[in-house]
């Protein structure tokens, strides 16, 4: 089904061909007949009523294309069928458009190429009014008729013309590219005829949708005999004629998702054989050899393909790809244009600032320099005040010059002394003008070191904060030492009380002591006696006697409190003790 887009197209060349005063209005008379024509063709039932009805609100005057484009769309293109020849529509849009644009005594083409170049034209155009077609679809175009013709393209004279062209502009309407094809323009030196066959071969294909098409064997379904015919593949059907004239057509295969293309194996003496399979009846052909017949497979593959995918044909596709394409290319270009024009301003802005600056700074110079002027101009004014007071003075010194010889030469002298002092005072504007320099940079300086000062500053108050810190820990370890010596102090004095408390009781415990030892003595003095007695009977009589066991010590803490060590180191200090209480009496 075609757009609604394609079928406006030949309409309006109609409607402007009308358009007799080129105004952009036709008269109701002929846009009557227009319709009327239209519908025809279309295949509608035509209201003759319906357009004076549509504009019974306006006078008796013209209608423009705004006023007959809503009548055009609710009368005529909404009732639309799909079995209308678009082919015819073309036709009569063209008999009423050509004879006003194109004089055909000047062409080398015939009337019937030039209507199919129009038609063409009309494929790939724009869908703006008034209609065009870009370089890159005129490009496409061109170089599908030389494939056609089966010419080499020369690439640099195209460019060269889209040079030549893009200079004026970038796109041509549809009687400037018949003129282009018509003239020879690209086309010099090629045969007329060949020519002809390659437009319409490429009207074939982008027009009227012709996939594909050449002669084939086909098998008949009653007779079962092979026939030579004309074949035109289509996006949904494919009709066969007995010639290429398309006179007299022979049959129709409709092509629909359920449909499919087979190859066949050699048979009855025919090779390259394959076969349409559709839903009612299949169709057997032989092609003209193995390559011809790969290609009808694979193109009659690719339309079921695009059936089953709800695809148009495979021209308006590539179309509708490569106009998506210039779209998308133009919007990234307006993006880059949008983006320079940006970077441009924020460019200028940037040099309208450094031209401020620059300017402020020449202004400061400026300053600078006028400032440095009028202090010299103000030392020459002084400097020439004196010279005039020095040559009044002189004047009065030459009319005494015999009395002030004297004072003559001390004149001289502060003449010198006046000229070293300019000199000293120019002197002294250098300096002026290099200590202003020197005091810059040590204002820097002074900064630089400020800063470095209060960040010296700030370190160290941190570092006295630390300190603050460590000296309040270190005060309260000297409290806890403190608190620990005296705990200390109060054990050591508790522990040499309970040293002299244990000393009374070593001494009590070594006079106990003594008393034992004597006592010992004594049963030692009574056991040798016994020994001896019984060393008489020692065969009648053994006598038990005690171990090697030390005797056990006692003190007032018990029975061995302590151990032999430290009785002996306590009755040590405890002798000590006492001979140094007798040395003291």
């Amino acid at each position: 089904m075609l757009s609604r887009d394609e079928i406006l197209k030949p309409i309006w060349y109609a409607f402007t061909a009308l358009d007799v005063d080129r105004n952009g209005k036709v008269s109701k008379s002929q846009l009557k007949v227009l319709s009327h024509n239209l519908c025809t063709i279309l295949k509608i039932p035509h209201n003759t009523s319906a357009l004076e009805e549509h504009f019974k609100d306006d006078d008796e005057g013209p209608v423009s294309t705004q006023g007959y484009m809503p009548y055009l769309n609710m009368f005529i293109l909404d009732k639309i069928q799909a079995n209308f020849d678009f082919n015819e529509l073309n036709k009569m849009c063209w008999t009423l458009s050509a004879p006003k644009h194109i004089s055909s005594k000047h062409l080398l083409i015939s009337e019937a190429d030039t209507f199919k170049v129009w038609c063409i034209f009309n494929f790939l155009s724009e869908d703006k009014y008034p209609l065009h077609i870009v370089t890159e679809e005129l490009e496409y175009f061109l170089r599908r008729l030389f494939a056609a013709m089966g010419c080499s393209w020369n690439e640099d004279r195209f460019e060269g013309y889209k040079m030549q062209l893009g200079a004026k502009k970038k796109h041509l309407n549809a009687w400037e590219l018949i003129e282009l094809i018509g003239m020879g323009h690209f086309t010099k030196g090629i045969n007329p005829q060949t020519l002809s066959m390659g437009i319409n071969e490429v009207y074939q294909e982008l027009v009227m949708d012709v996939v594909k098409q050449g002669y084939m064997m086909k098998k008949g379904h009653k007779r079962k005999n092979w026939t030579e015919r004309w074949f035109e593949l289509h996006l949904n059907y494919m009709s066969y004629y007995v010639s290429e004239d398309l006179i007299e057509q022979k049959g129709c295969i409709s092509l629909d998702r359920n449909c499919c293309v087979e190859s066949l194996p050699d048979k009855d003496g025919k090779k390259n054989l394959f076969i349409i399979k559709c839903v009612e009846k299949s169709f057997e052909i032989n092609a003209s050899d193995k390559k011809a017949k790969q290609e009808w497979i694979q193109a009659i593959q690719d339309c079921i393909v695009h059936i089953r995918q709800g695809l148009s044909s495979p021209h308006r596709e590539s179309r509708q790809k490569r106009r998506e394409l210039r779209n998308r290319m133009k919007a990234e270009q307006e993006m880059m244009e949008n983006r320079m024009r940006q970077l441009q301003l924020a460019n200028e802005s940037k040099q309208a600032q450094l031209e401020a600056m620059t300017k402020e700074a020449s202004m400061r110079g400026d300053l600078e320099e006028q400032r440095r002027v009028l202090t010299q101009k103000e030392l020459l004014d002084q400097y020439r005040r004196d010279l005039e007071q020095e040559k009044m003075a002189r004047m009065q010194m030459e009319e005494q010059v015999v009395e002030k010889a004297n004072e003559v030469e001390q004149y001289w002298q502060r003449m010198q002394e006046l000229e070293d002092m300019y000199r000293q005072l120019k002197k002294a504007l250098d300096d002026e003008r290099q200590a202003k320099e020197d005091e810059e940079a040590l204002r820097k300086l002074q900064a630089r070191l400020l800063q470095e000062e209060a960040n010296k500053r700030l370190e160290l108050e941190q570092i006295h904060h630390q300190q603050q810190e460590i000296l309040s820990q270190s005060q309260k370890e000297k409290e806890e030492l403190e608190r620990e010596r005296a705990e200390k102090e109060s054990a050591l004095q508790a522990a040499q009380e309970q040293l002299q408390s244990l000393r009374r009781q070593r001494e009590g415990a070594q006079e106990e002591y003594m008393v034992v030892t004597k006592k010992l003595e004594r049963a030692a003095n009574k056991t040798k006696n016994w020994k001896h007695k019984v060393s008489k009977h020692e065969g009648l009589l053994q006598i038990i006697q005690p171990g090697n066991k030390s005797p056990t010590k006692m003190t007032n803490w018990g029975q061995a409190a302590f151990t032999e060590t430290e009785l002996n180191e306590m009755e040590r200090i405890w002798q000590e003790n006492k001979t140094r209480s007798y040395d003291g009496q």
